[in-house]
Formats: C-alpha cells, sequence, structure tokens
C-alpha cells in the first residue's frame, strides 16, 4: 500500500516497545490497521475520562474576538491551524474528520495566559481617566482523547475553553460628587466583565475511503457571566429591567450545537479540509437580561473554516487555514451600541461586533526523530468599530496579529509540547457614547487597547 504522508500523519504501531515505534509525527509512514490497543493503555486511557467531568469553565481572554485562537498545544505553537493537522486529540474543538488518522491518545494541556488590557477618556473634564485592568493571570486547560475503533471509524472527546473575556479596572477615577468616587463608566466600585465559555465535544469520524473522511461533534456548551460597575446605566433610565444590569452576581447558561467537518488527502503531499460549527443556542443569562440585547440570551455564532496542508520537505509540513466568525448574527454581541431601544430588549443596544475574517499560516520542522519545532502567524479582524468603544471598555477583544512558536519532544508513548503566543498591541479610539447620553461635550474621545501573551504545555500519552 502506498505511503501518504498528510492522511496518516499521525499512524502508529500500538503494540511496537517504545523504543522501536516509529516517533515520527506528521511525516510519511506506512498505513497500519487499527489495532486493539493493549489493556493496560486503553485502561489508562479510560482512567483520564473523568477528569472532563470535573472540569469547570474558566475565565479565558480570546484573541480571535472572544474565541481562542487556536485548541490543542501543537496548533497554538503553528499559529492555531488545525483543519489538516492530525496530530493531536483535538479534533472535536477544530475538525472533527481529522479524527480518522492518528495515534490513539489522551492529550492533557494547560495554558497560562496573561492579557494586558487598558482604557482612557480625553476631552471630558471632569470625566476624562484611564485606567488598566488588573488580574493579568488565567490558566485555562484542555483534555483531549481519541480512539480508533476499526478501519473506518474513530471515538473521541474534547473538553476546552472555547472563549471569554475578562477585565477587571479599579474604580476611583472620577469624582462626580457623593462620599466615593466613581469608576471610568461613573459607577460605584470596580469595573468589568468575567465571561467563560466551555465546551464538551464528543466526537465521531468515519473514513469512508481510503484518504476521505467526515466527522460529526455535537457540543454541549457551560458558560458563565458576571458585570459588576455599570450602575450609572442602571440609574439613568436606560435599560429595560435596571435590576438586571450590573452588580448581580455570577450566572450561568447551557447550549447546544454541532460541529461538522471534512479531510480529504488528495496527494502523498498535498490535503485540504473543511468544517461548520453551528449557532449553539443557550439558555441565557436572566440576571443580565436588562443588560444584553435579546433579554439576555447569549448564544455562541456560527463559524466556517477551511485549511490546506502541504508536505513540502520529507521533514517540512507547512499549513494554512481560513476562519469567519459570525459575531454579528447574535443581538447581544453583534447590534450596534447605538441603536435605538433599552438595554436588553431584542433590538437594544449590544456591544456592536461585527462578523470577522481570521487567517493563519504555520510550519512544522522534524529537527530529529524526536524533536518538532513549530512556529506560526496569525491575523484576526478587529470586530469593534470606533463607534462601539464605550461598550467595549469592559469587552476589549481588539488585538489582530499574533506570533507563535511550539515544540515537541517524542518519548515513544509519551509526548511533551509547549507553546508561546504574543498578541501584539492594538487599539481603537471612537467618540464617546457619554456625548450621546448627554453625560459629556462633543468631541469627548475614548480608547480601548490590548496586547496578550500565553505558555503553554501539553502532555500526551499515545496508546
Amino acid at each position: 500500500m502506498r505511503k501518504n504522508s498528510i492522511a496518516i500523519e499521525n499512524e502508529t504501531q500500538p503494540n511496537q516497545p517504545p523504543e522501536k515505534m516509529n516517533t515520527s509525527d506528521n511525516w510519511p509512514r506506512p498505513l497500519q490497521t487499527p489495532q486493539k490497543p493493549p489493556a493496560r493503555a486503553g485502561a489508562r486511557a479510560r482512567a483520564a475520562l473523568p477528569l472532563l467531568a470535573t472540569m469547570a469553565a474558566v475565565s479565558a481572554q480570546a484573541t480571535d474576538g472572544y474565541f481562542s485562537d487556536g485548541y490543542g498545544l501543537k496548533a497554538e505553537g503553528r499559529g492555531g491551524v488545525a483543519i489538516t493537522s492530525t496530530d493531536d486529540a483535538f479534533a472535536g474543538a477544530n475538525n472533527p474528520a481529522t479524527l480518522s488518522w492518528g495515534t490513539n491518545r489522551v492529550d492533557l494541556g494547560i495554558d497560562w495566559f496573561l492579557p494586558d488590557r487598558s482604557a482612557s477618556r480625553t476631552g471630558a473634564g471632569p470625566l476624562d481617566a484611564s485606567v488598566k485592568s488588573a488580574r493579568d493571570n488565567f490558566f485555562i486547560p484542555q483534555i483531549g482523547y481519541k480512539q480508533s475503533l476499526n478501519q473506518q471509524f474513530s471515538l473521541g472527546v474534547a473538553v476546552y475553553g472555547n472563549g471569554g473575556m475578562n477585565t477587571d479596572y479599579p474604580g476611583g477615577q472620577l469624582n462626580l460628587g457623593g462620599p466615593s468616587r466613581q469608576n471610568l463608566l461613573a459607577g460605584a466600585g470596580n469595573l468589568g466583565v468575567n465571561f467563560s465559555q466551555l465546551f464538551v465535544a464528543p466526537t465521531v469520524s468515519w473514513k469512508f475511503t481510503e484518504n476521505q473522511a467526515a466527522g460529526l461533534a455535537p457540543l454541549l456548551d457551560y458558560q458563565t457571566f458576571k458585570v459588576h460597575g455599570l450602575s450609572a446605566f442602571a440609574g439613568a433610565g436606560l435599560s429595560q429591567d435596571p435590576s438586571a444590569l450590573s452588580d448581580a452576581g455570577p450566572d450561568d447558561a447551557w447550549g447546544g450545537g454541532a460541529r461538522i467537518g471534512y479531510l480529504w488527502n488528495i496527494t502523498h503531499s498535498v490535503s485540504v479540509g473543511a468544517a461548520y460549527t453551528s449557532r449553539v443556542y443557550t439558555t441565557g443569562f436572566d440576571k443580565y437580561r436588562g443588560l444584553l440585547a435579546d433579554n439576555g440570551a447569549f448564544d455562541v455564532p456560527q463559524s466556517v473554516a477551511a485549511g490546506v496542508g502541504w508536505q513540502a520537505l520529507p521533514r517540512l509540513r507547512l499549513a494554512a487555514d481560513y476562519k469567519w466568525i459570525d459575531y454579528a448574527s447574535i443581538p447581544a454581541v453583534g447590534n450596534p451600541s447605538s441603536n435605538a431601544g433599552l438595554l436588553g430588549q431584542e433590538s437594544g443596544p449590544g456591544f456592536g461586533w461585527r462578523s470577522i475574517s481570521v487567517a493563519k499560516a504555520g510550519a512544522d520542522v522534524k529537527v530529529t526523530d524526536a524533536l518538532t519545532l513549530r512556529t506560526g502567524y496569525s491575523f484576526s479582524q478587529n470586530p469593534v468599530r470606533s463607534g462601539d468603544v464605550t461598550f467595549n471598555i469592559i469587552a476589549p477583544g481588539v488585538v489582530e496579529h499574533h506570533l507563535t512558536f511550539g515544540a515537541t519532544y517524542d518519548f515513544g508513548h509519551h509526548e511533551v509540547s509547549i507553546a508561546y503566543v504574543h498578541a501584539f498591541e492594538n487599539s481603537v479610539t471612537g467618540a464617546s457614547q457619554f456625548v450621546a447620553y448627554h453625560f459629556a461635550p462633543p468631541g469627548t474621545l475614548e480608547t480601548i487597547s490590548m496586547s496578550q501573551n500565553s505558555v503553554g504545555v501539553q502532555y500526551s500519552y499515545k496508546f
């Protein structure tokens, strides 16, 4: 049978001892008939699954709008590229069809995420101020599992933080009278949001020809939301329910959707793939029905992704992905902040995010049989328009350019991967909504800025 360097880039011979295993991932090797894993290895892998049920949603600041820029540490190291890659168990988070190739495995990863967020206002006299968000450290876990059933079908599950947003600006910048000073948006106390999404994606893939596969991943979403410091909006007659606008404590919601994917290894060196993720419908945040447009609903937008992979040299693989995220279709996220109506109404003001395109490119270089190095670049359109800066002071997801590096060392049945991501600082300046609310004079401007760094490590067991 001929070799296929893309389609079978992760196939191994599970019953070989570690010292004889072909430890190369993403490199040519003969196609192997899937075999039943050793009893001990299978038991170890299944023992990891209870961890999936105990993971809690984490506060995350993502780089493709509020989505993460990559899922799995290997993908993160190559700029988030994953649609044609089959070297980990995060198919359910990227392209479910990729589960049909690659080693049976468990992947356990964690990211240390360090965002830098700031906001300022000028031209408003006593309302002028600048502030930097506190809480700059976040730890984001992710788990993947993959098991081949036979030559055609594979099962897996991915548990990961889909995305989120966090800001926590200290209060006290403004002096508008009264016994205490106010925050940048004229409310009491600290100002910020804590929003997170945890996805569980059980996955099945079907290899219906030697070089083609399709996959399906039902999506279970658990998300949390909390806002504090917006009391000035509640007291200004701007909300349909001022009691459900700010400082209501954490609220949670559940939702469901699906992701489908396709992978075709056209030749021994070229593969193409695509994935579609449906809108994830959720139960909404009732405690914030006076803030979030559409009565507190906060569905997850649909997205479309496509990618191409090329085994350019025996030890060099190049790949690129394109992704479109439909933020504008979700009223709470996409409604312009200048919309008429009250906060919380279906057509009321939102964060004003536009739908965005994301382009990613990455490279894997096999330095030795055990060591693989990676690098990548990603460009994500900024979803925030200049006219919506005021609302996005608490959600400044404006970064665009990302540079990434990564590495994997293979110990036979074991792997350790690392990744570093830097999102370069970006700022957006626009007219303050305080002018429209007659809180500030014409010419008042606001600026939001963000940059990001993350470092991650992943342990993998192959069986």
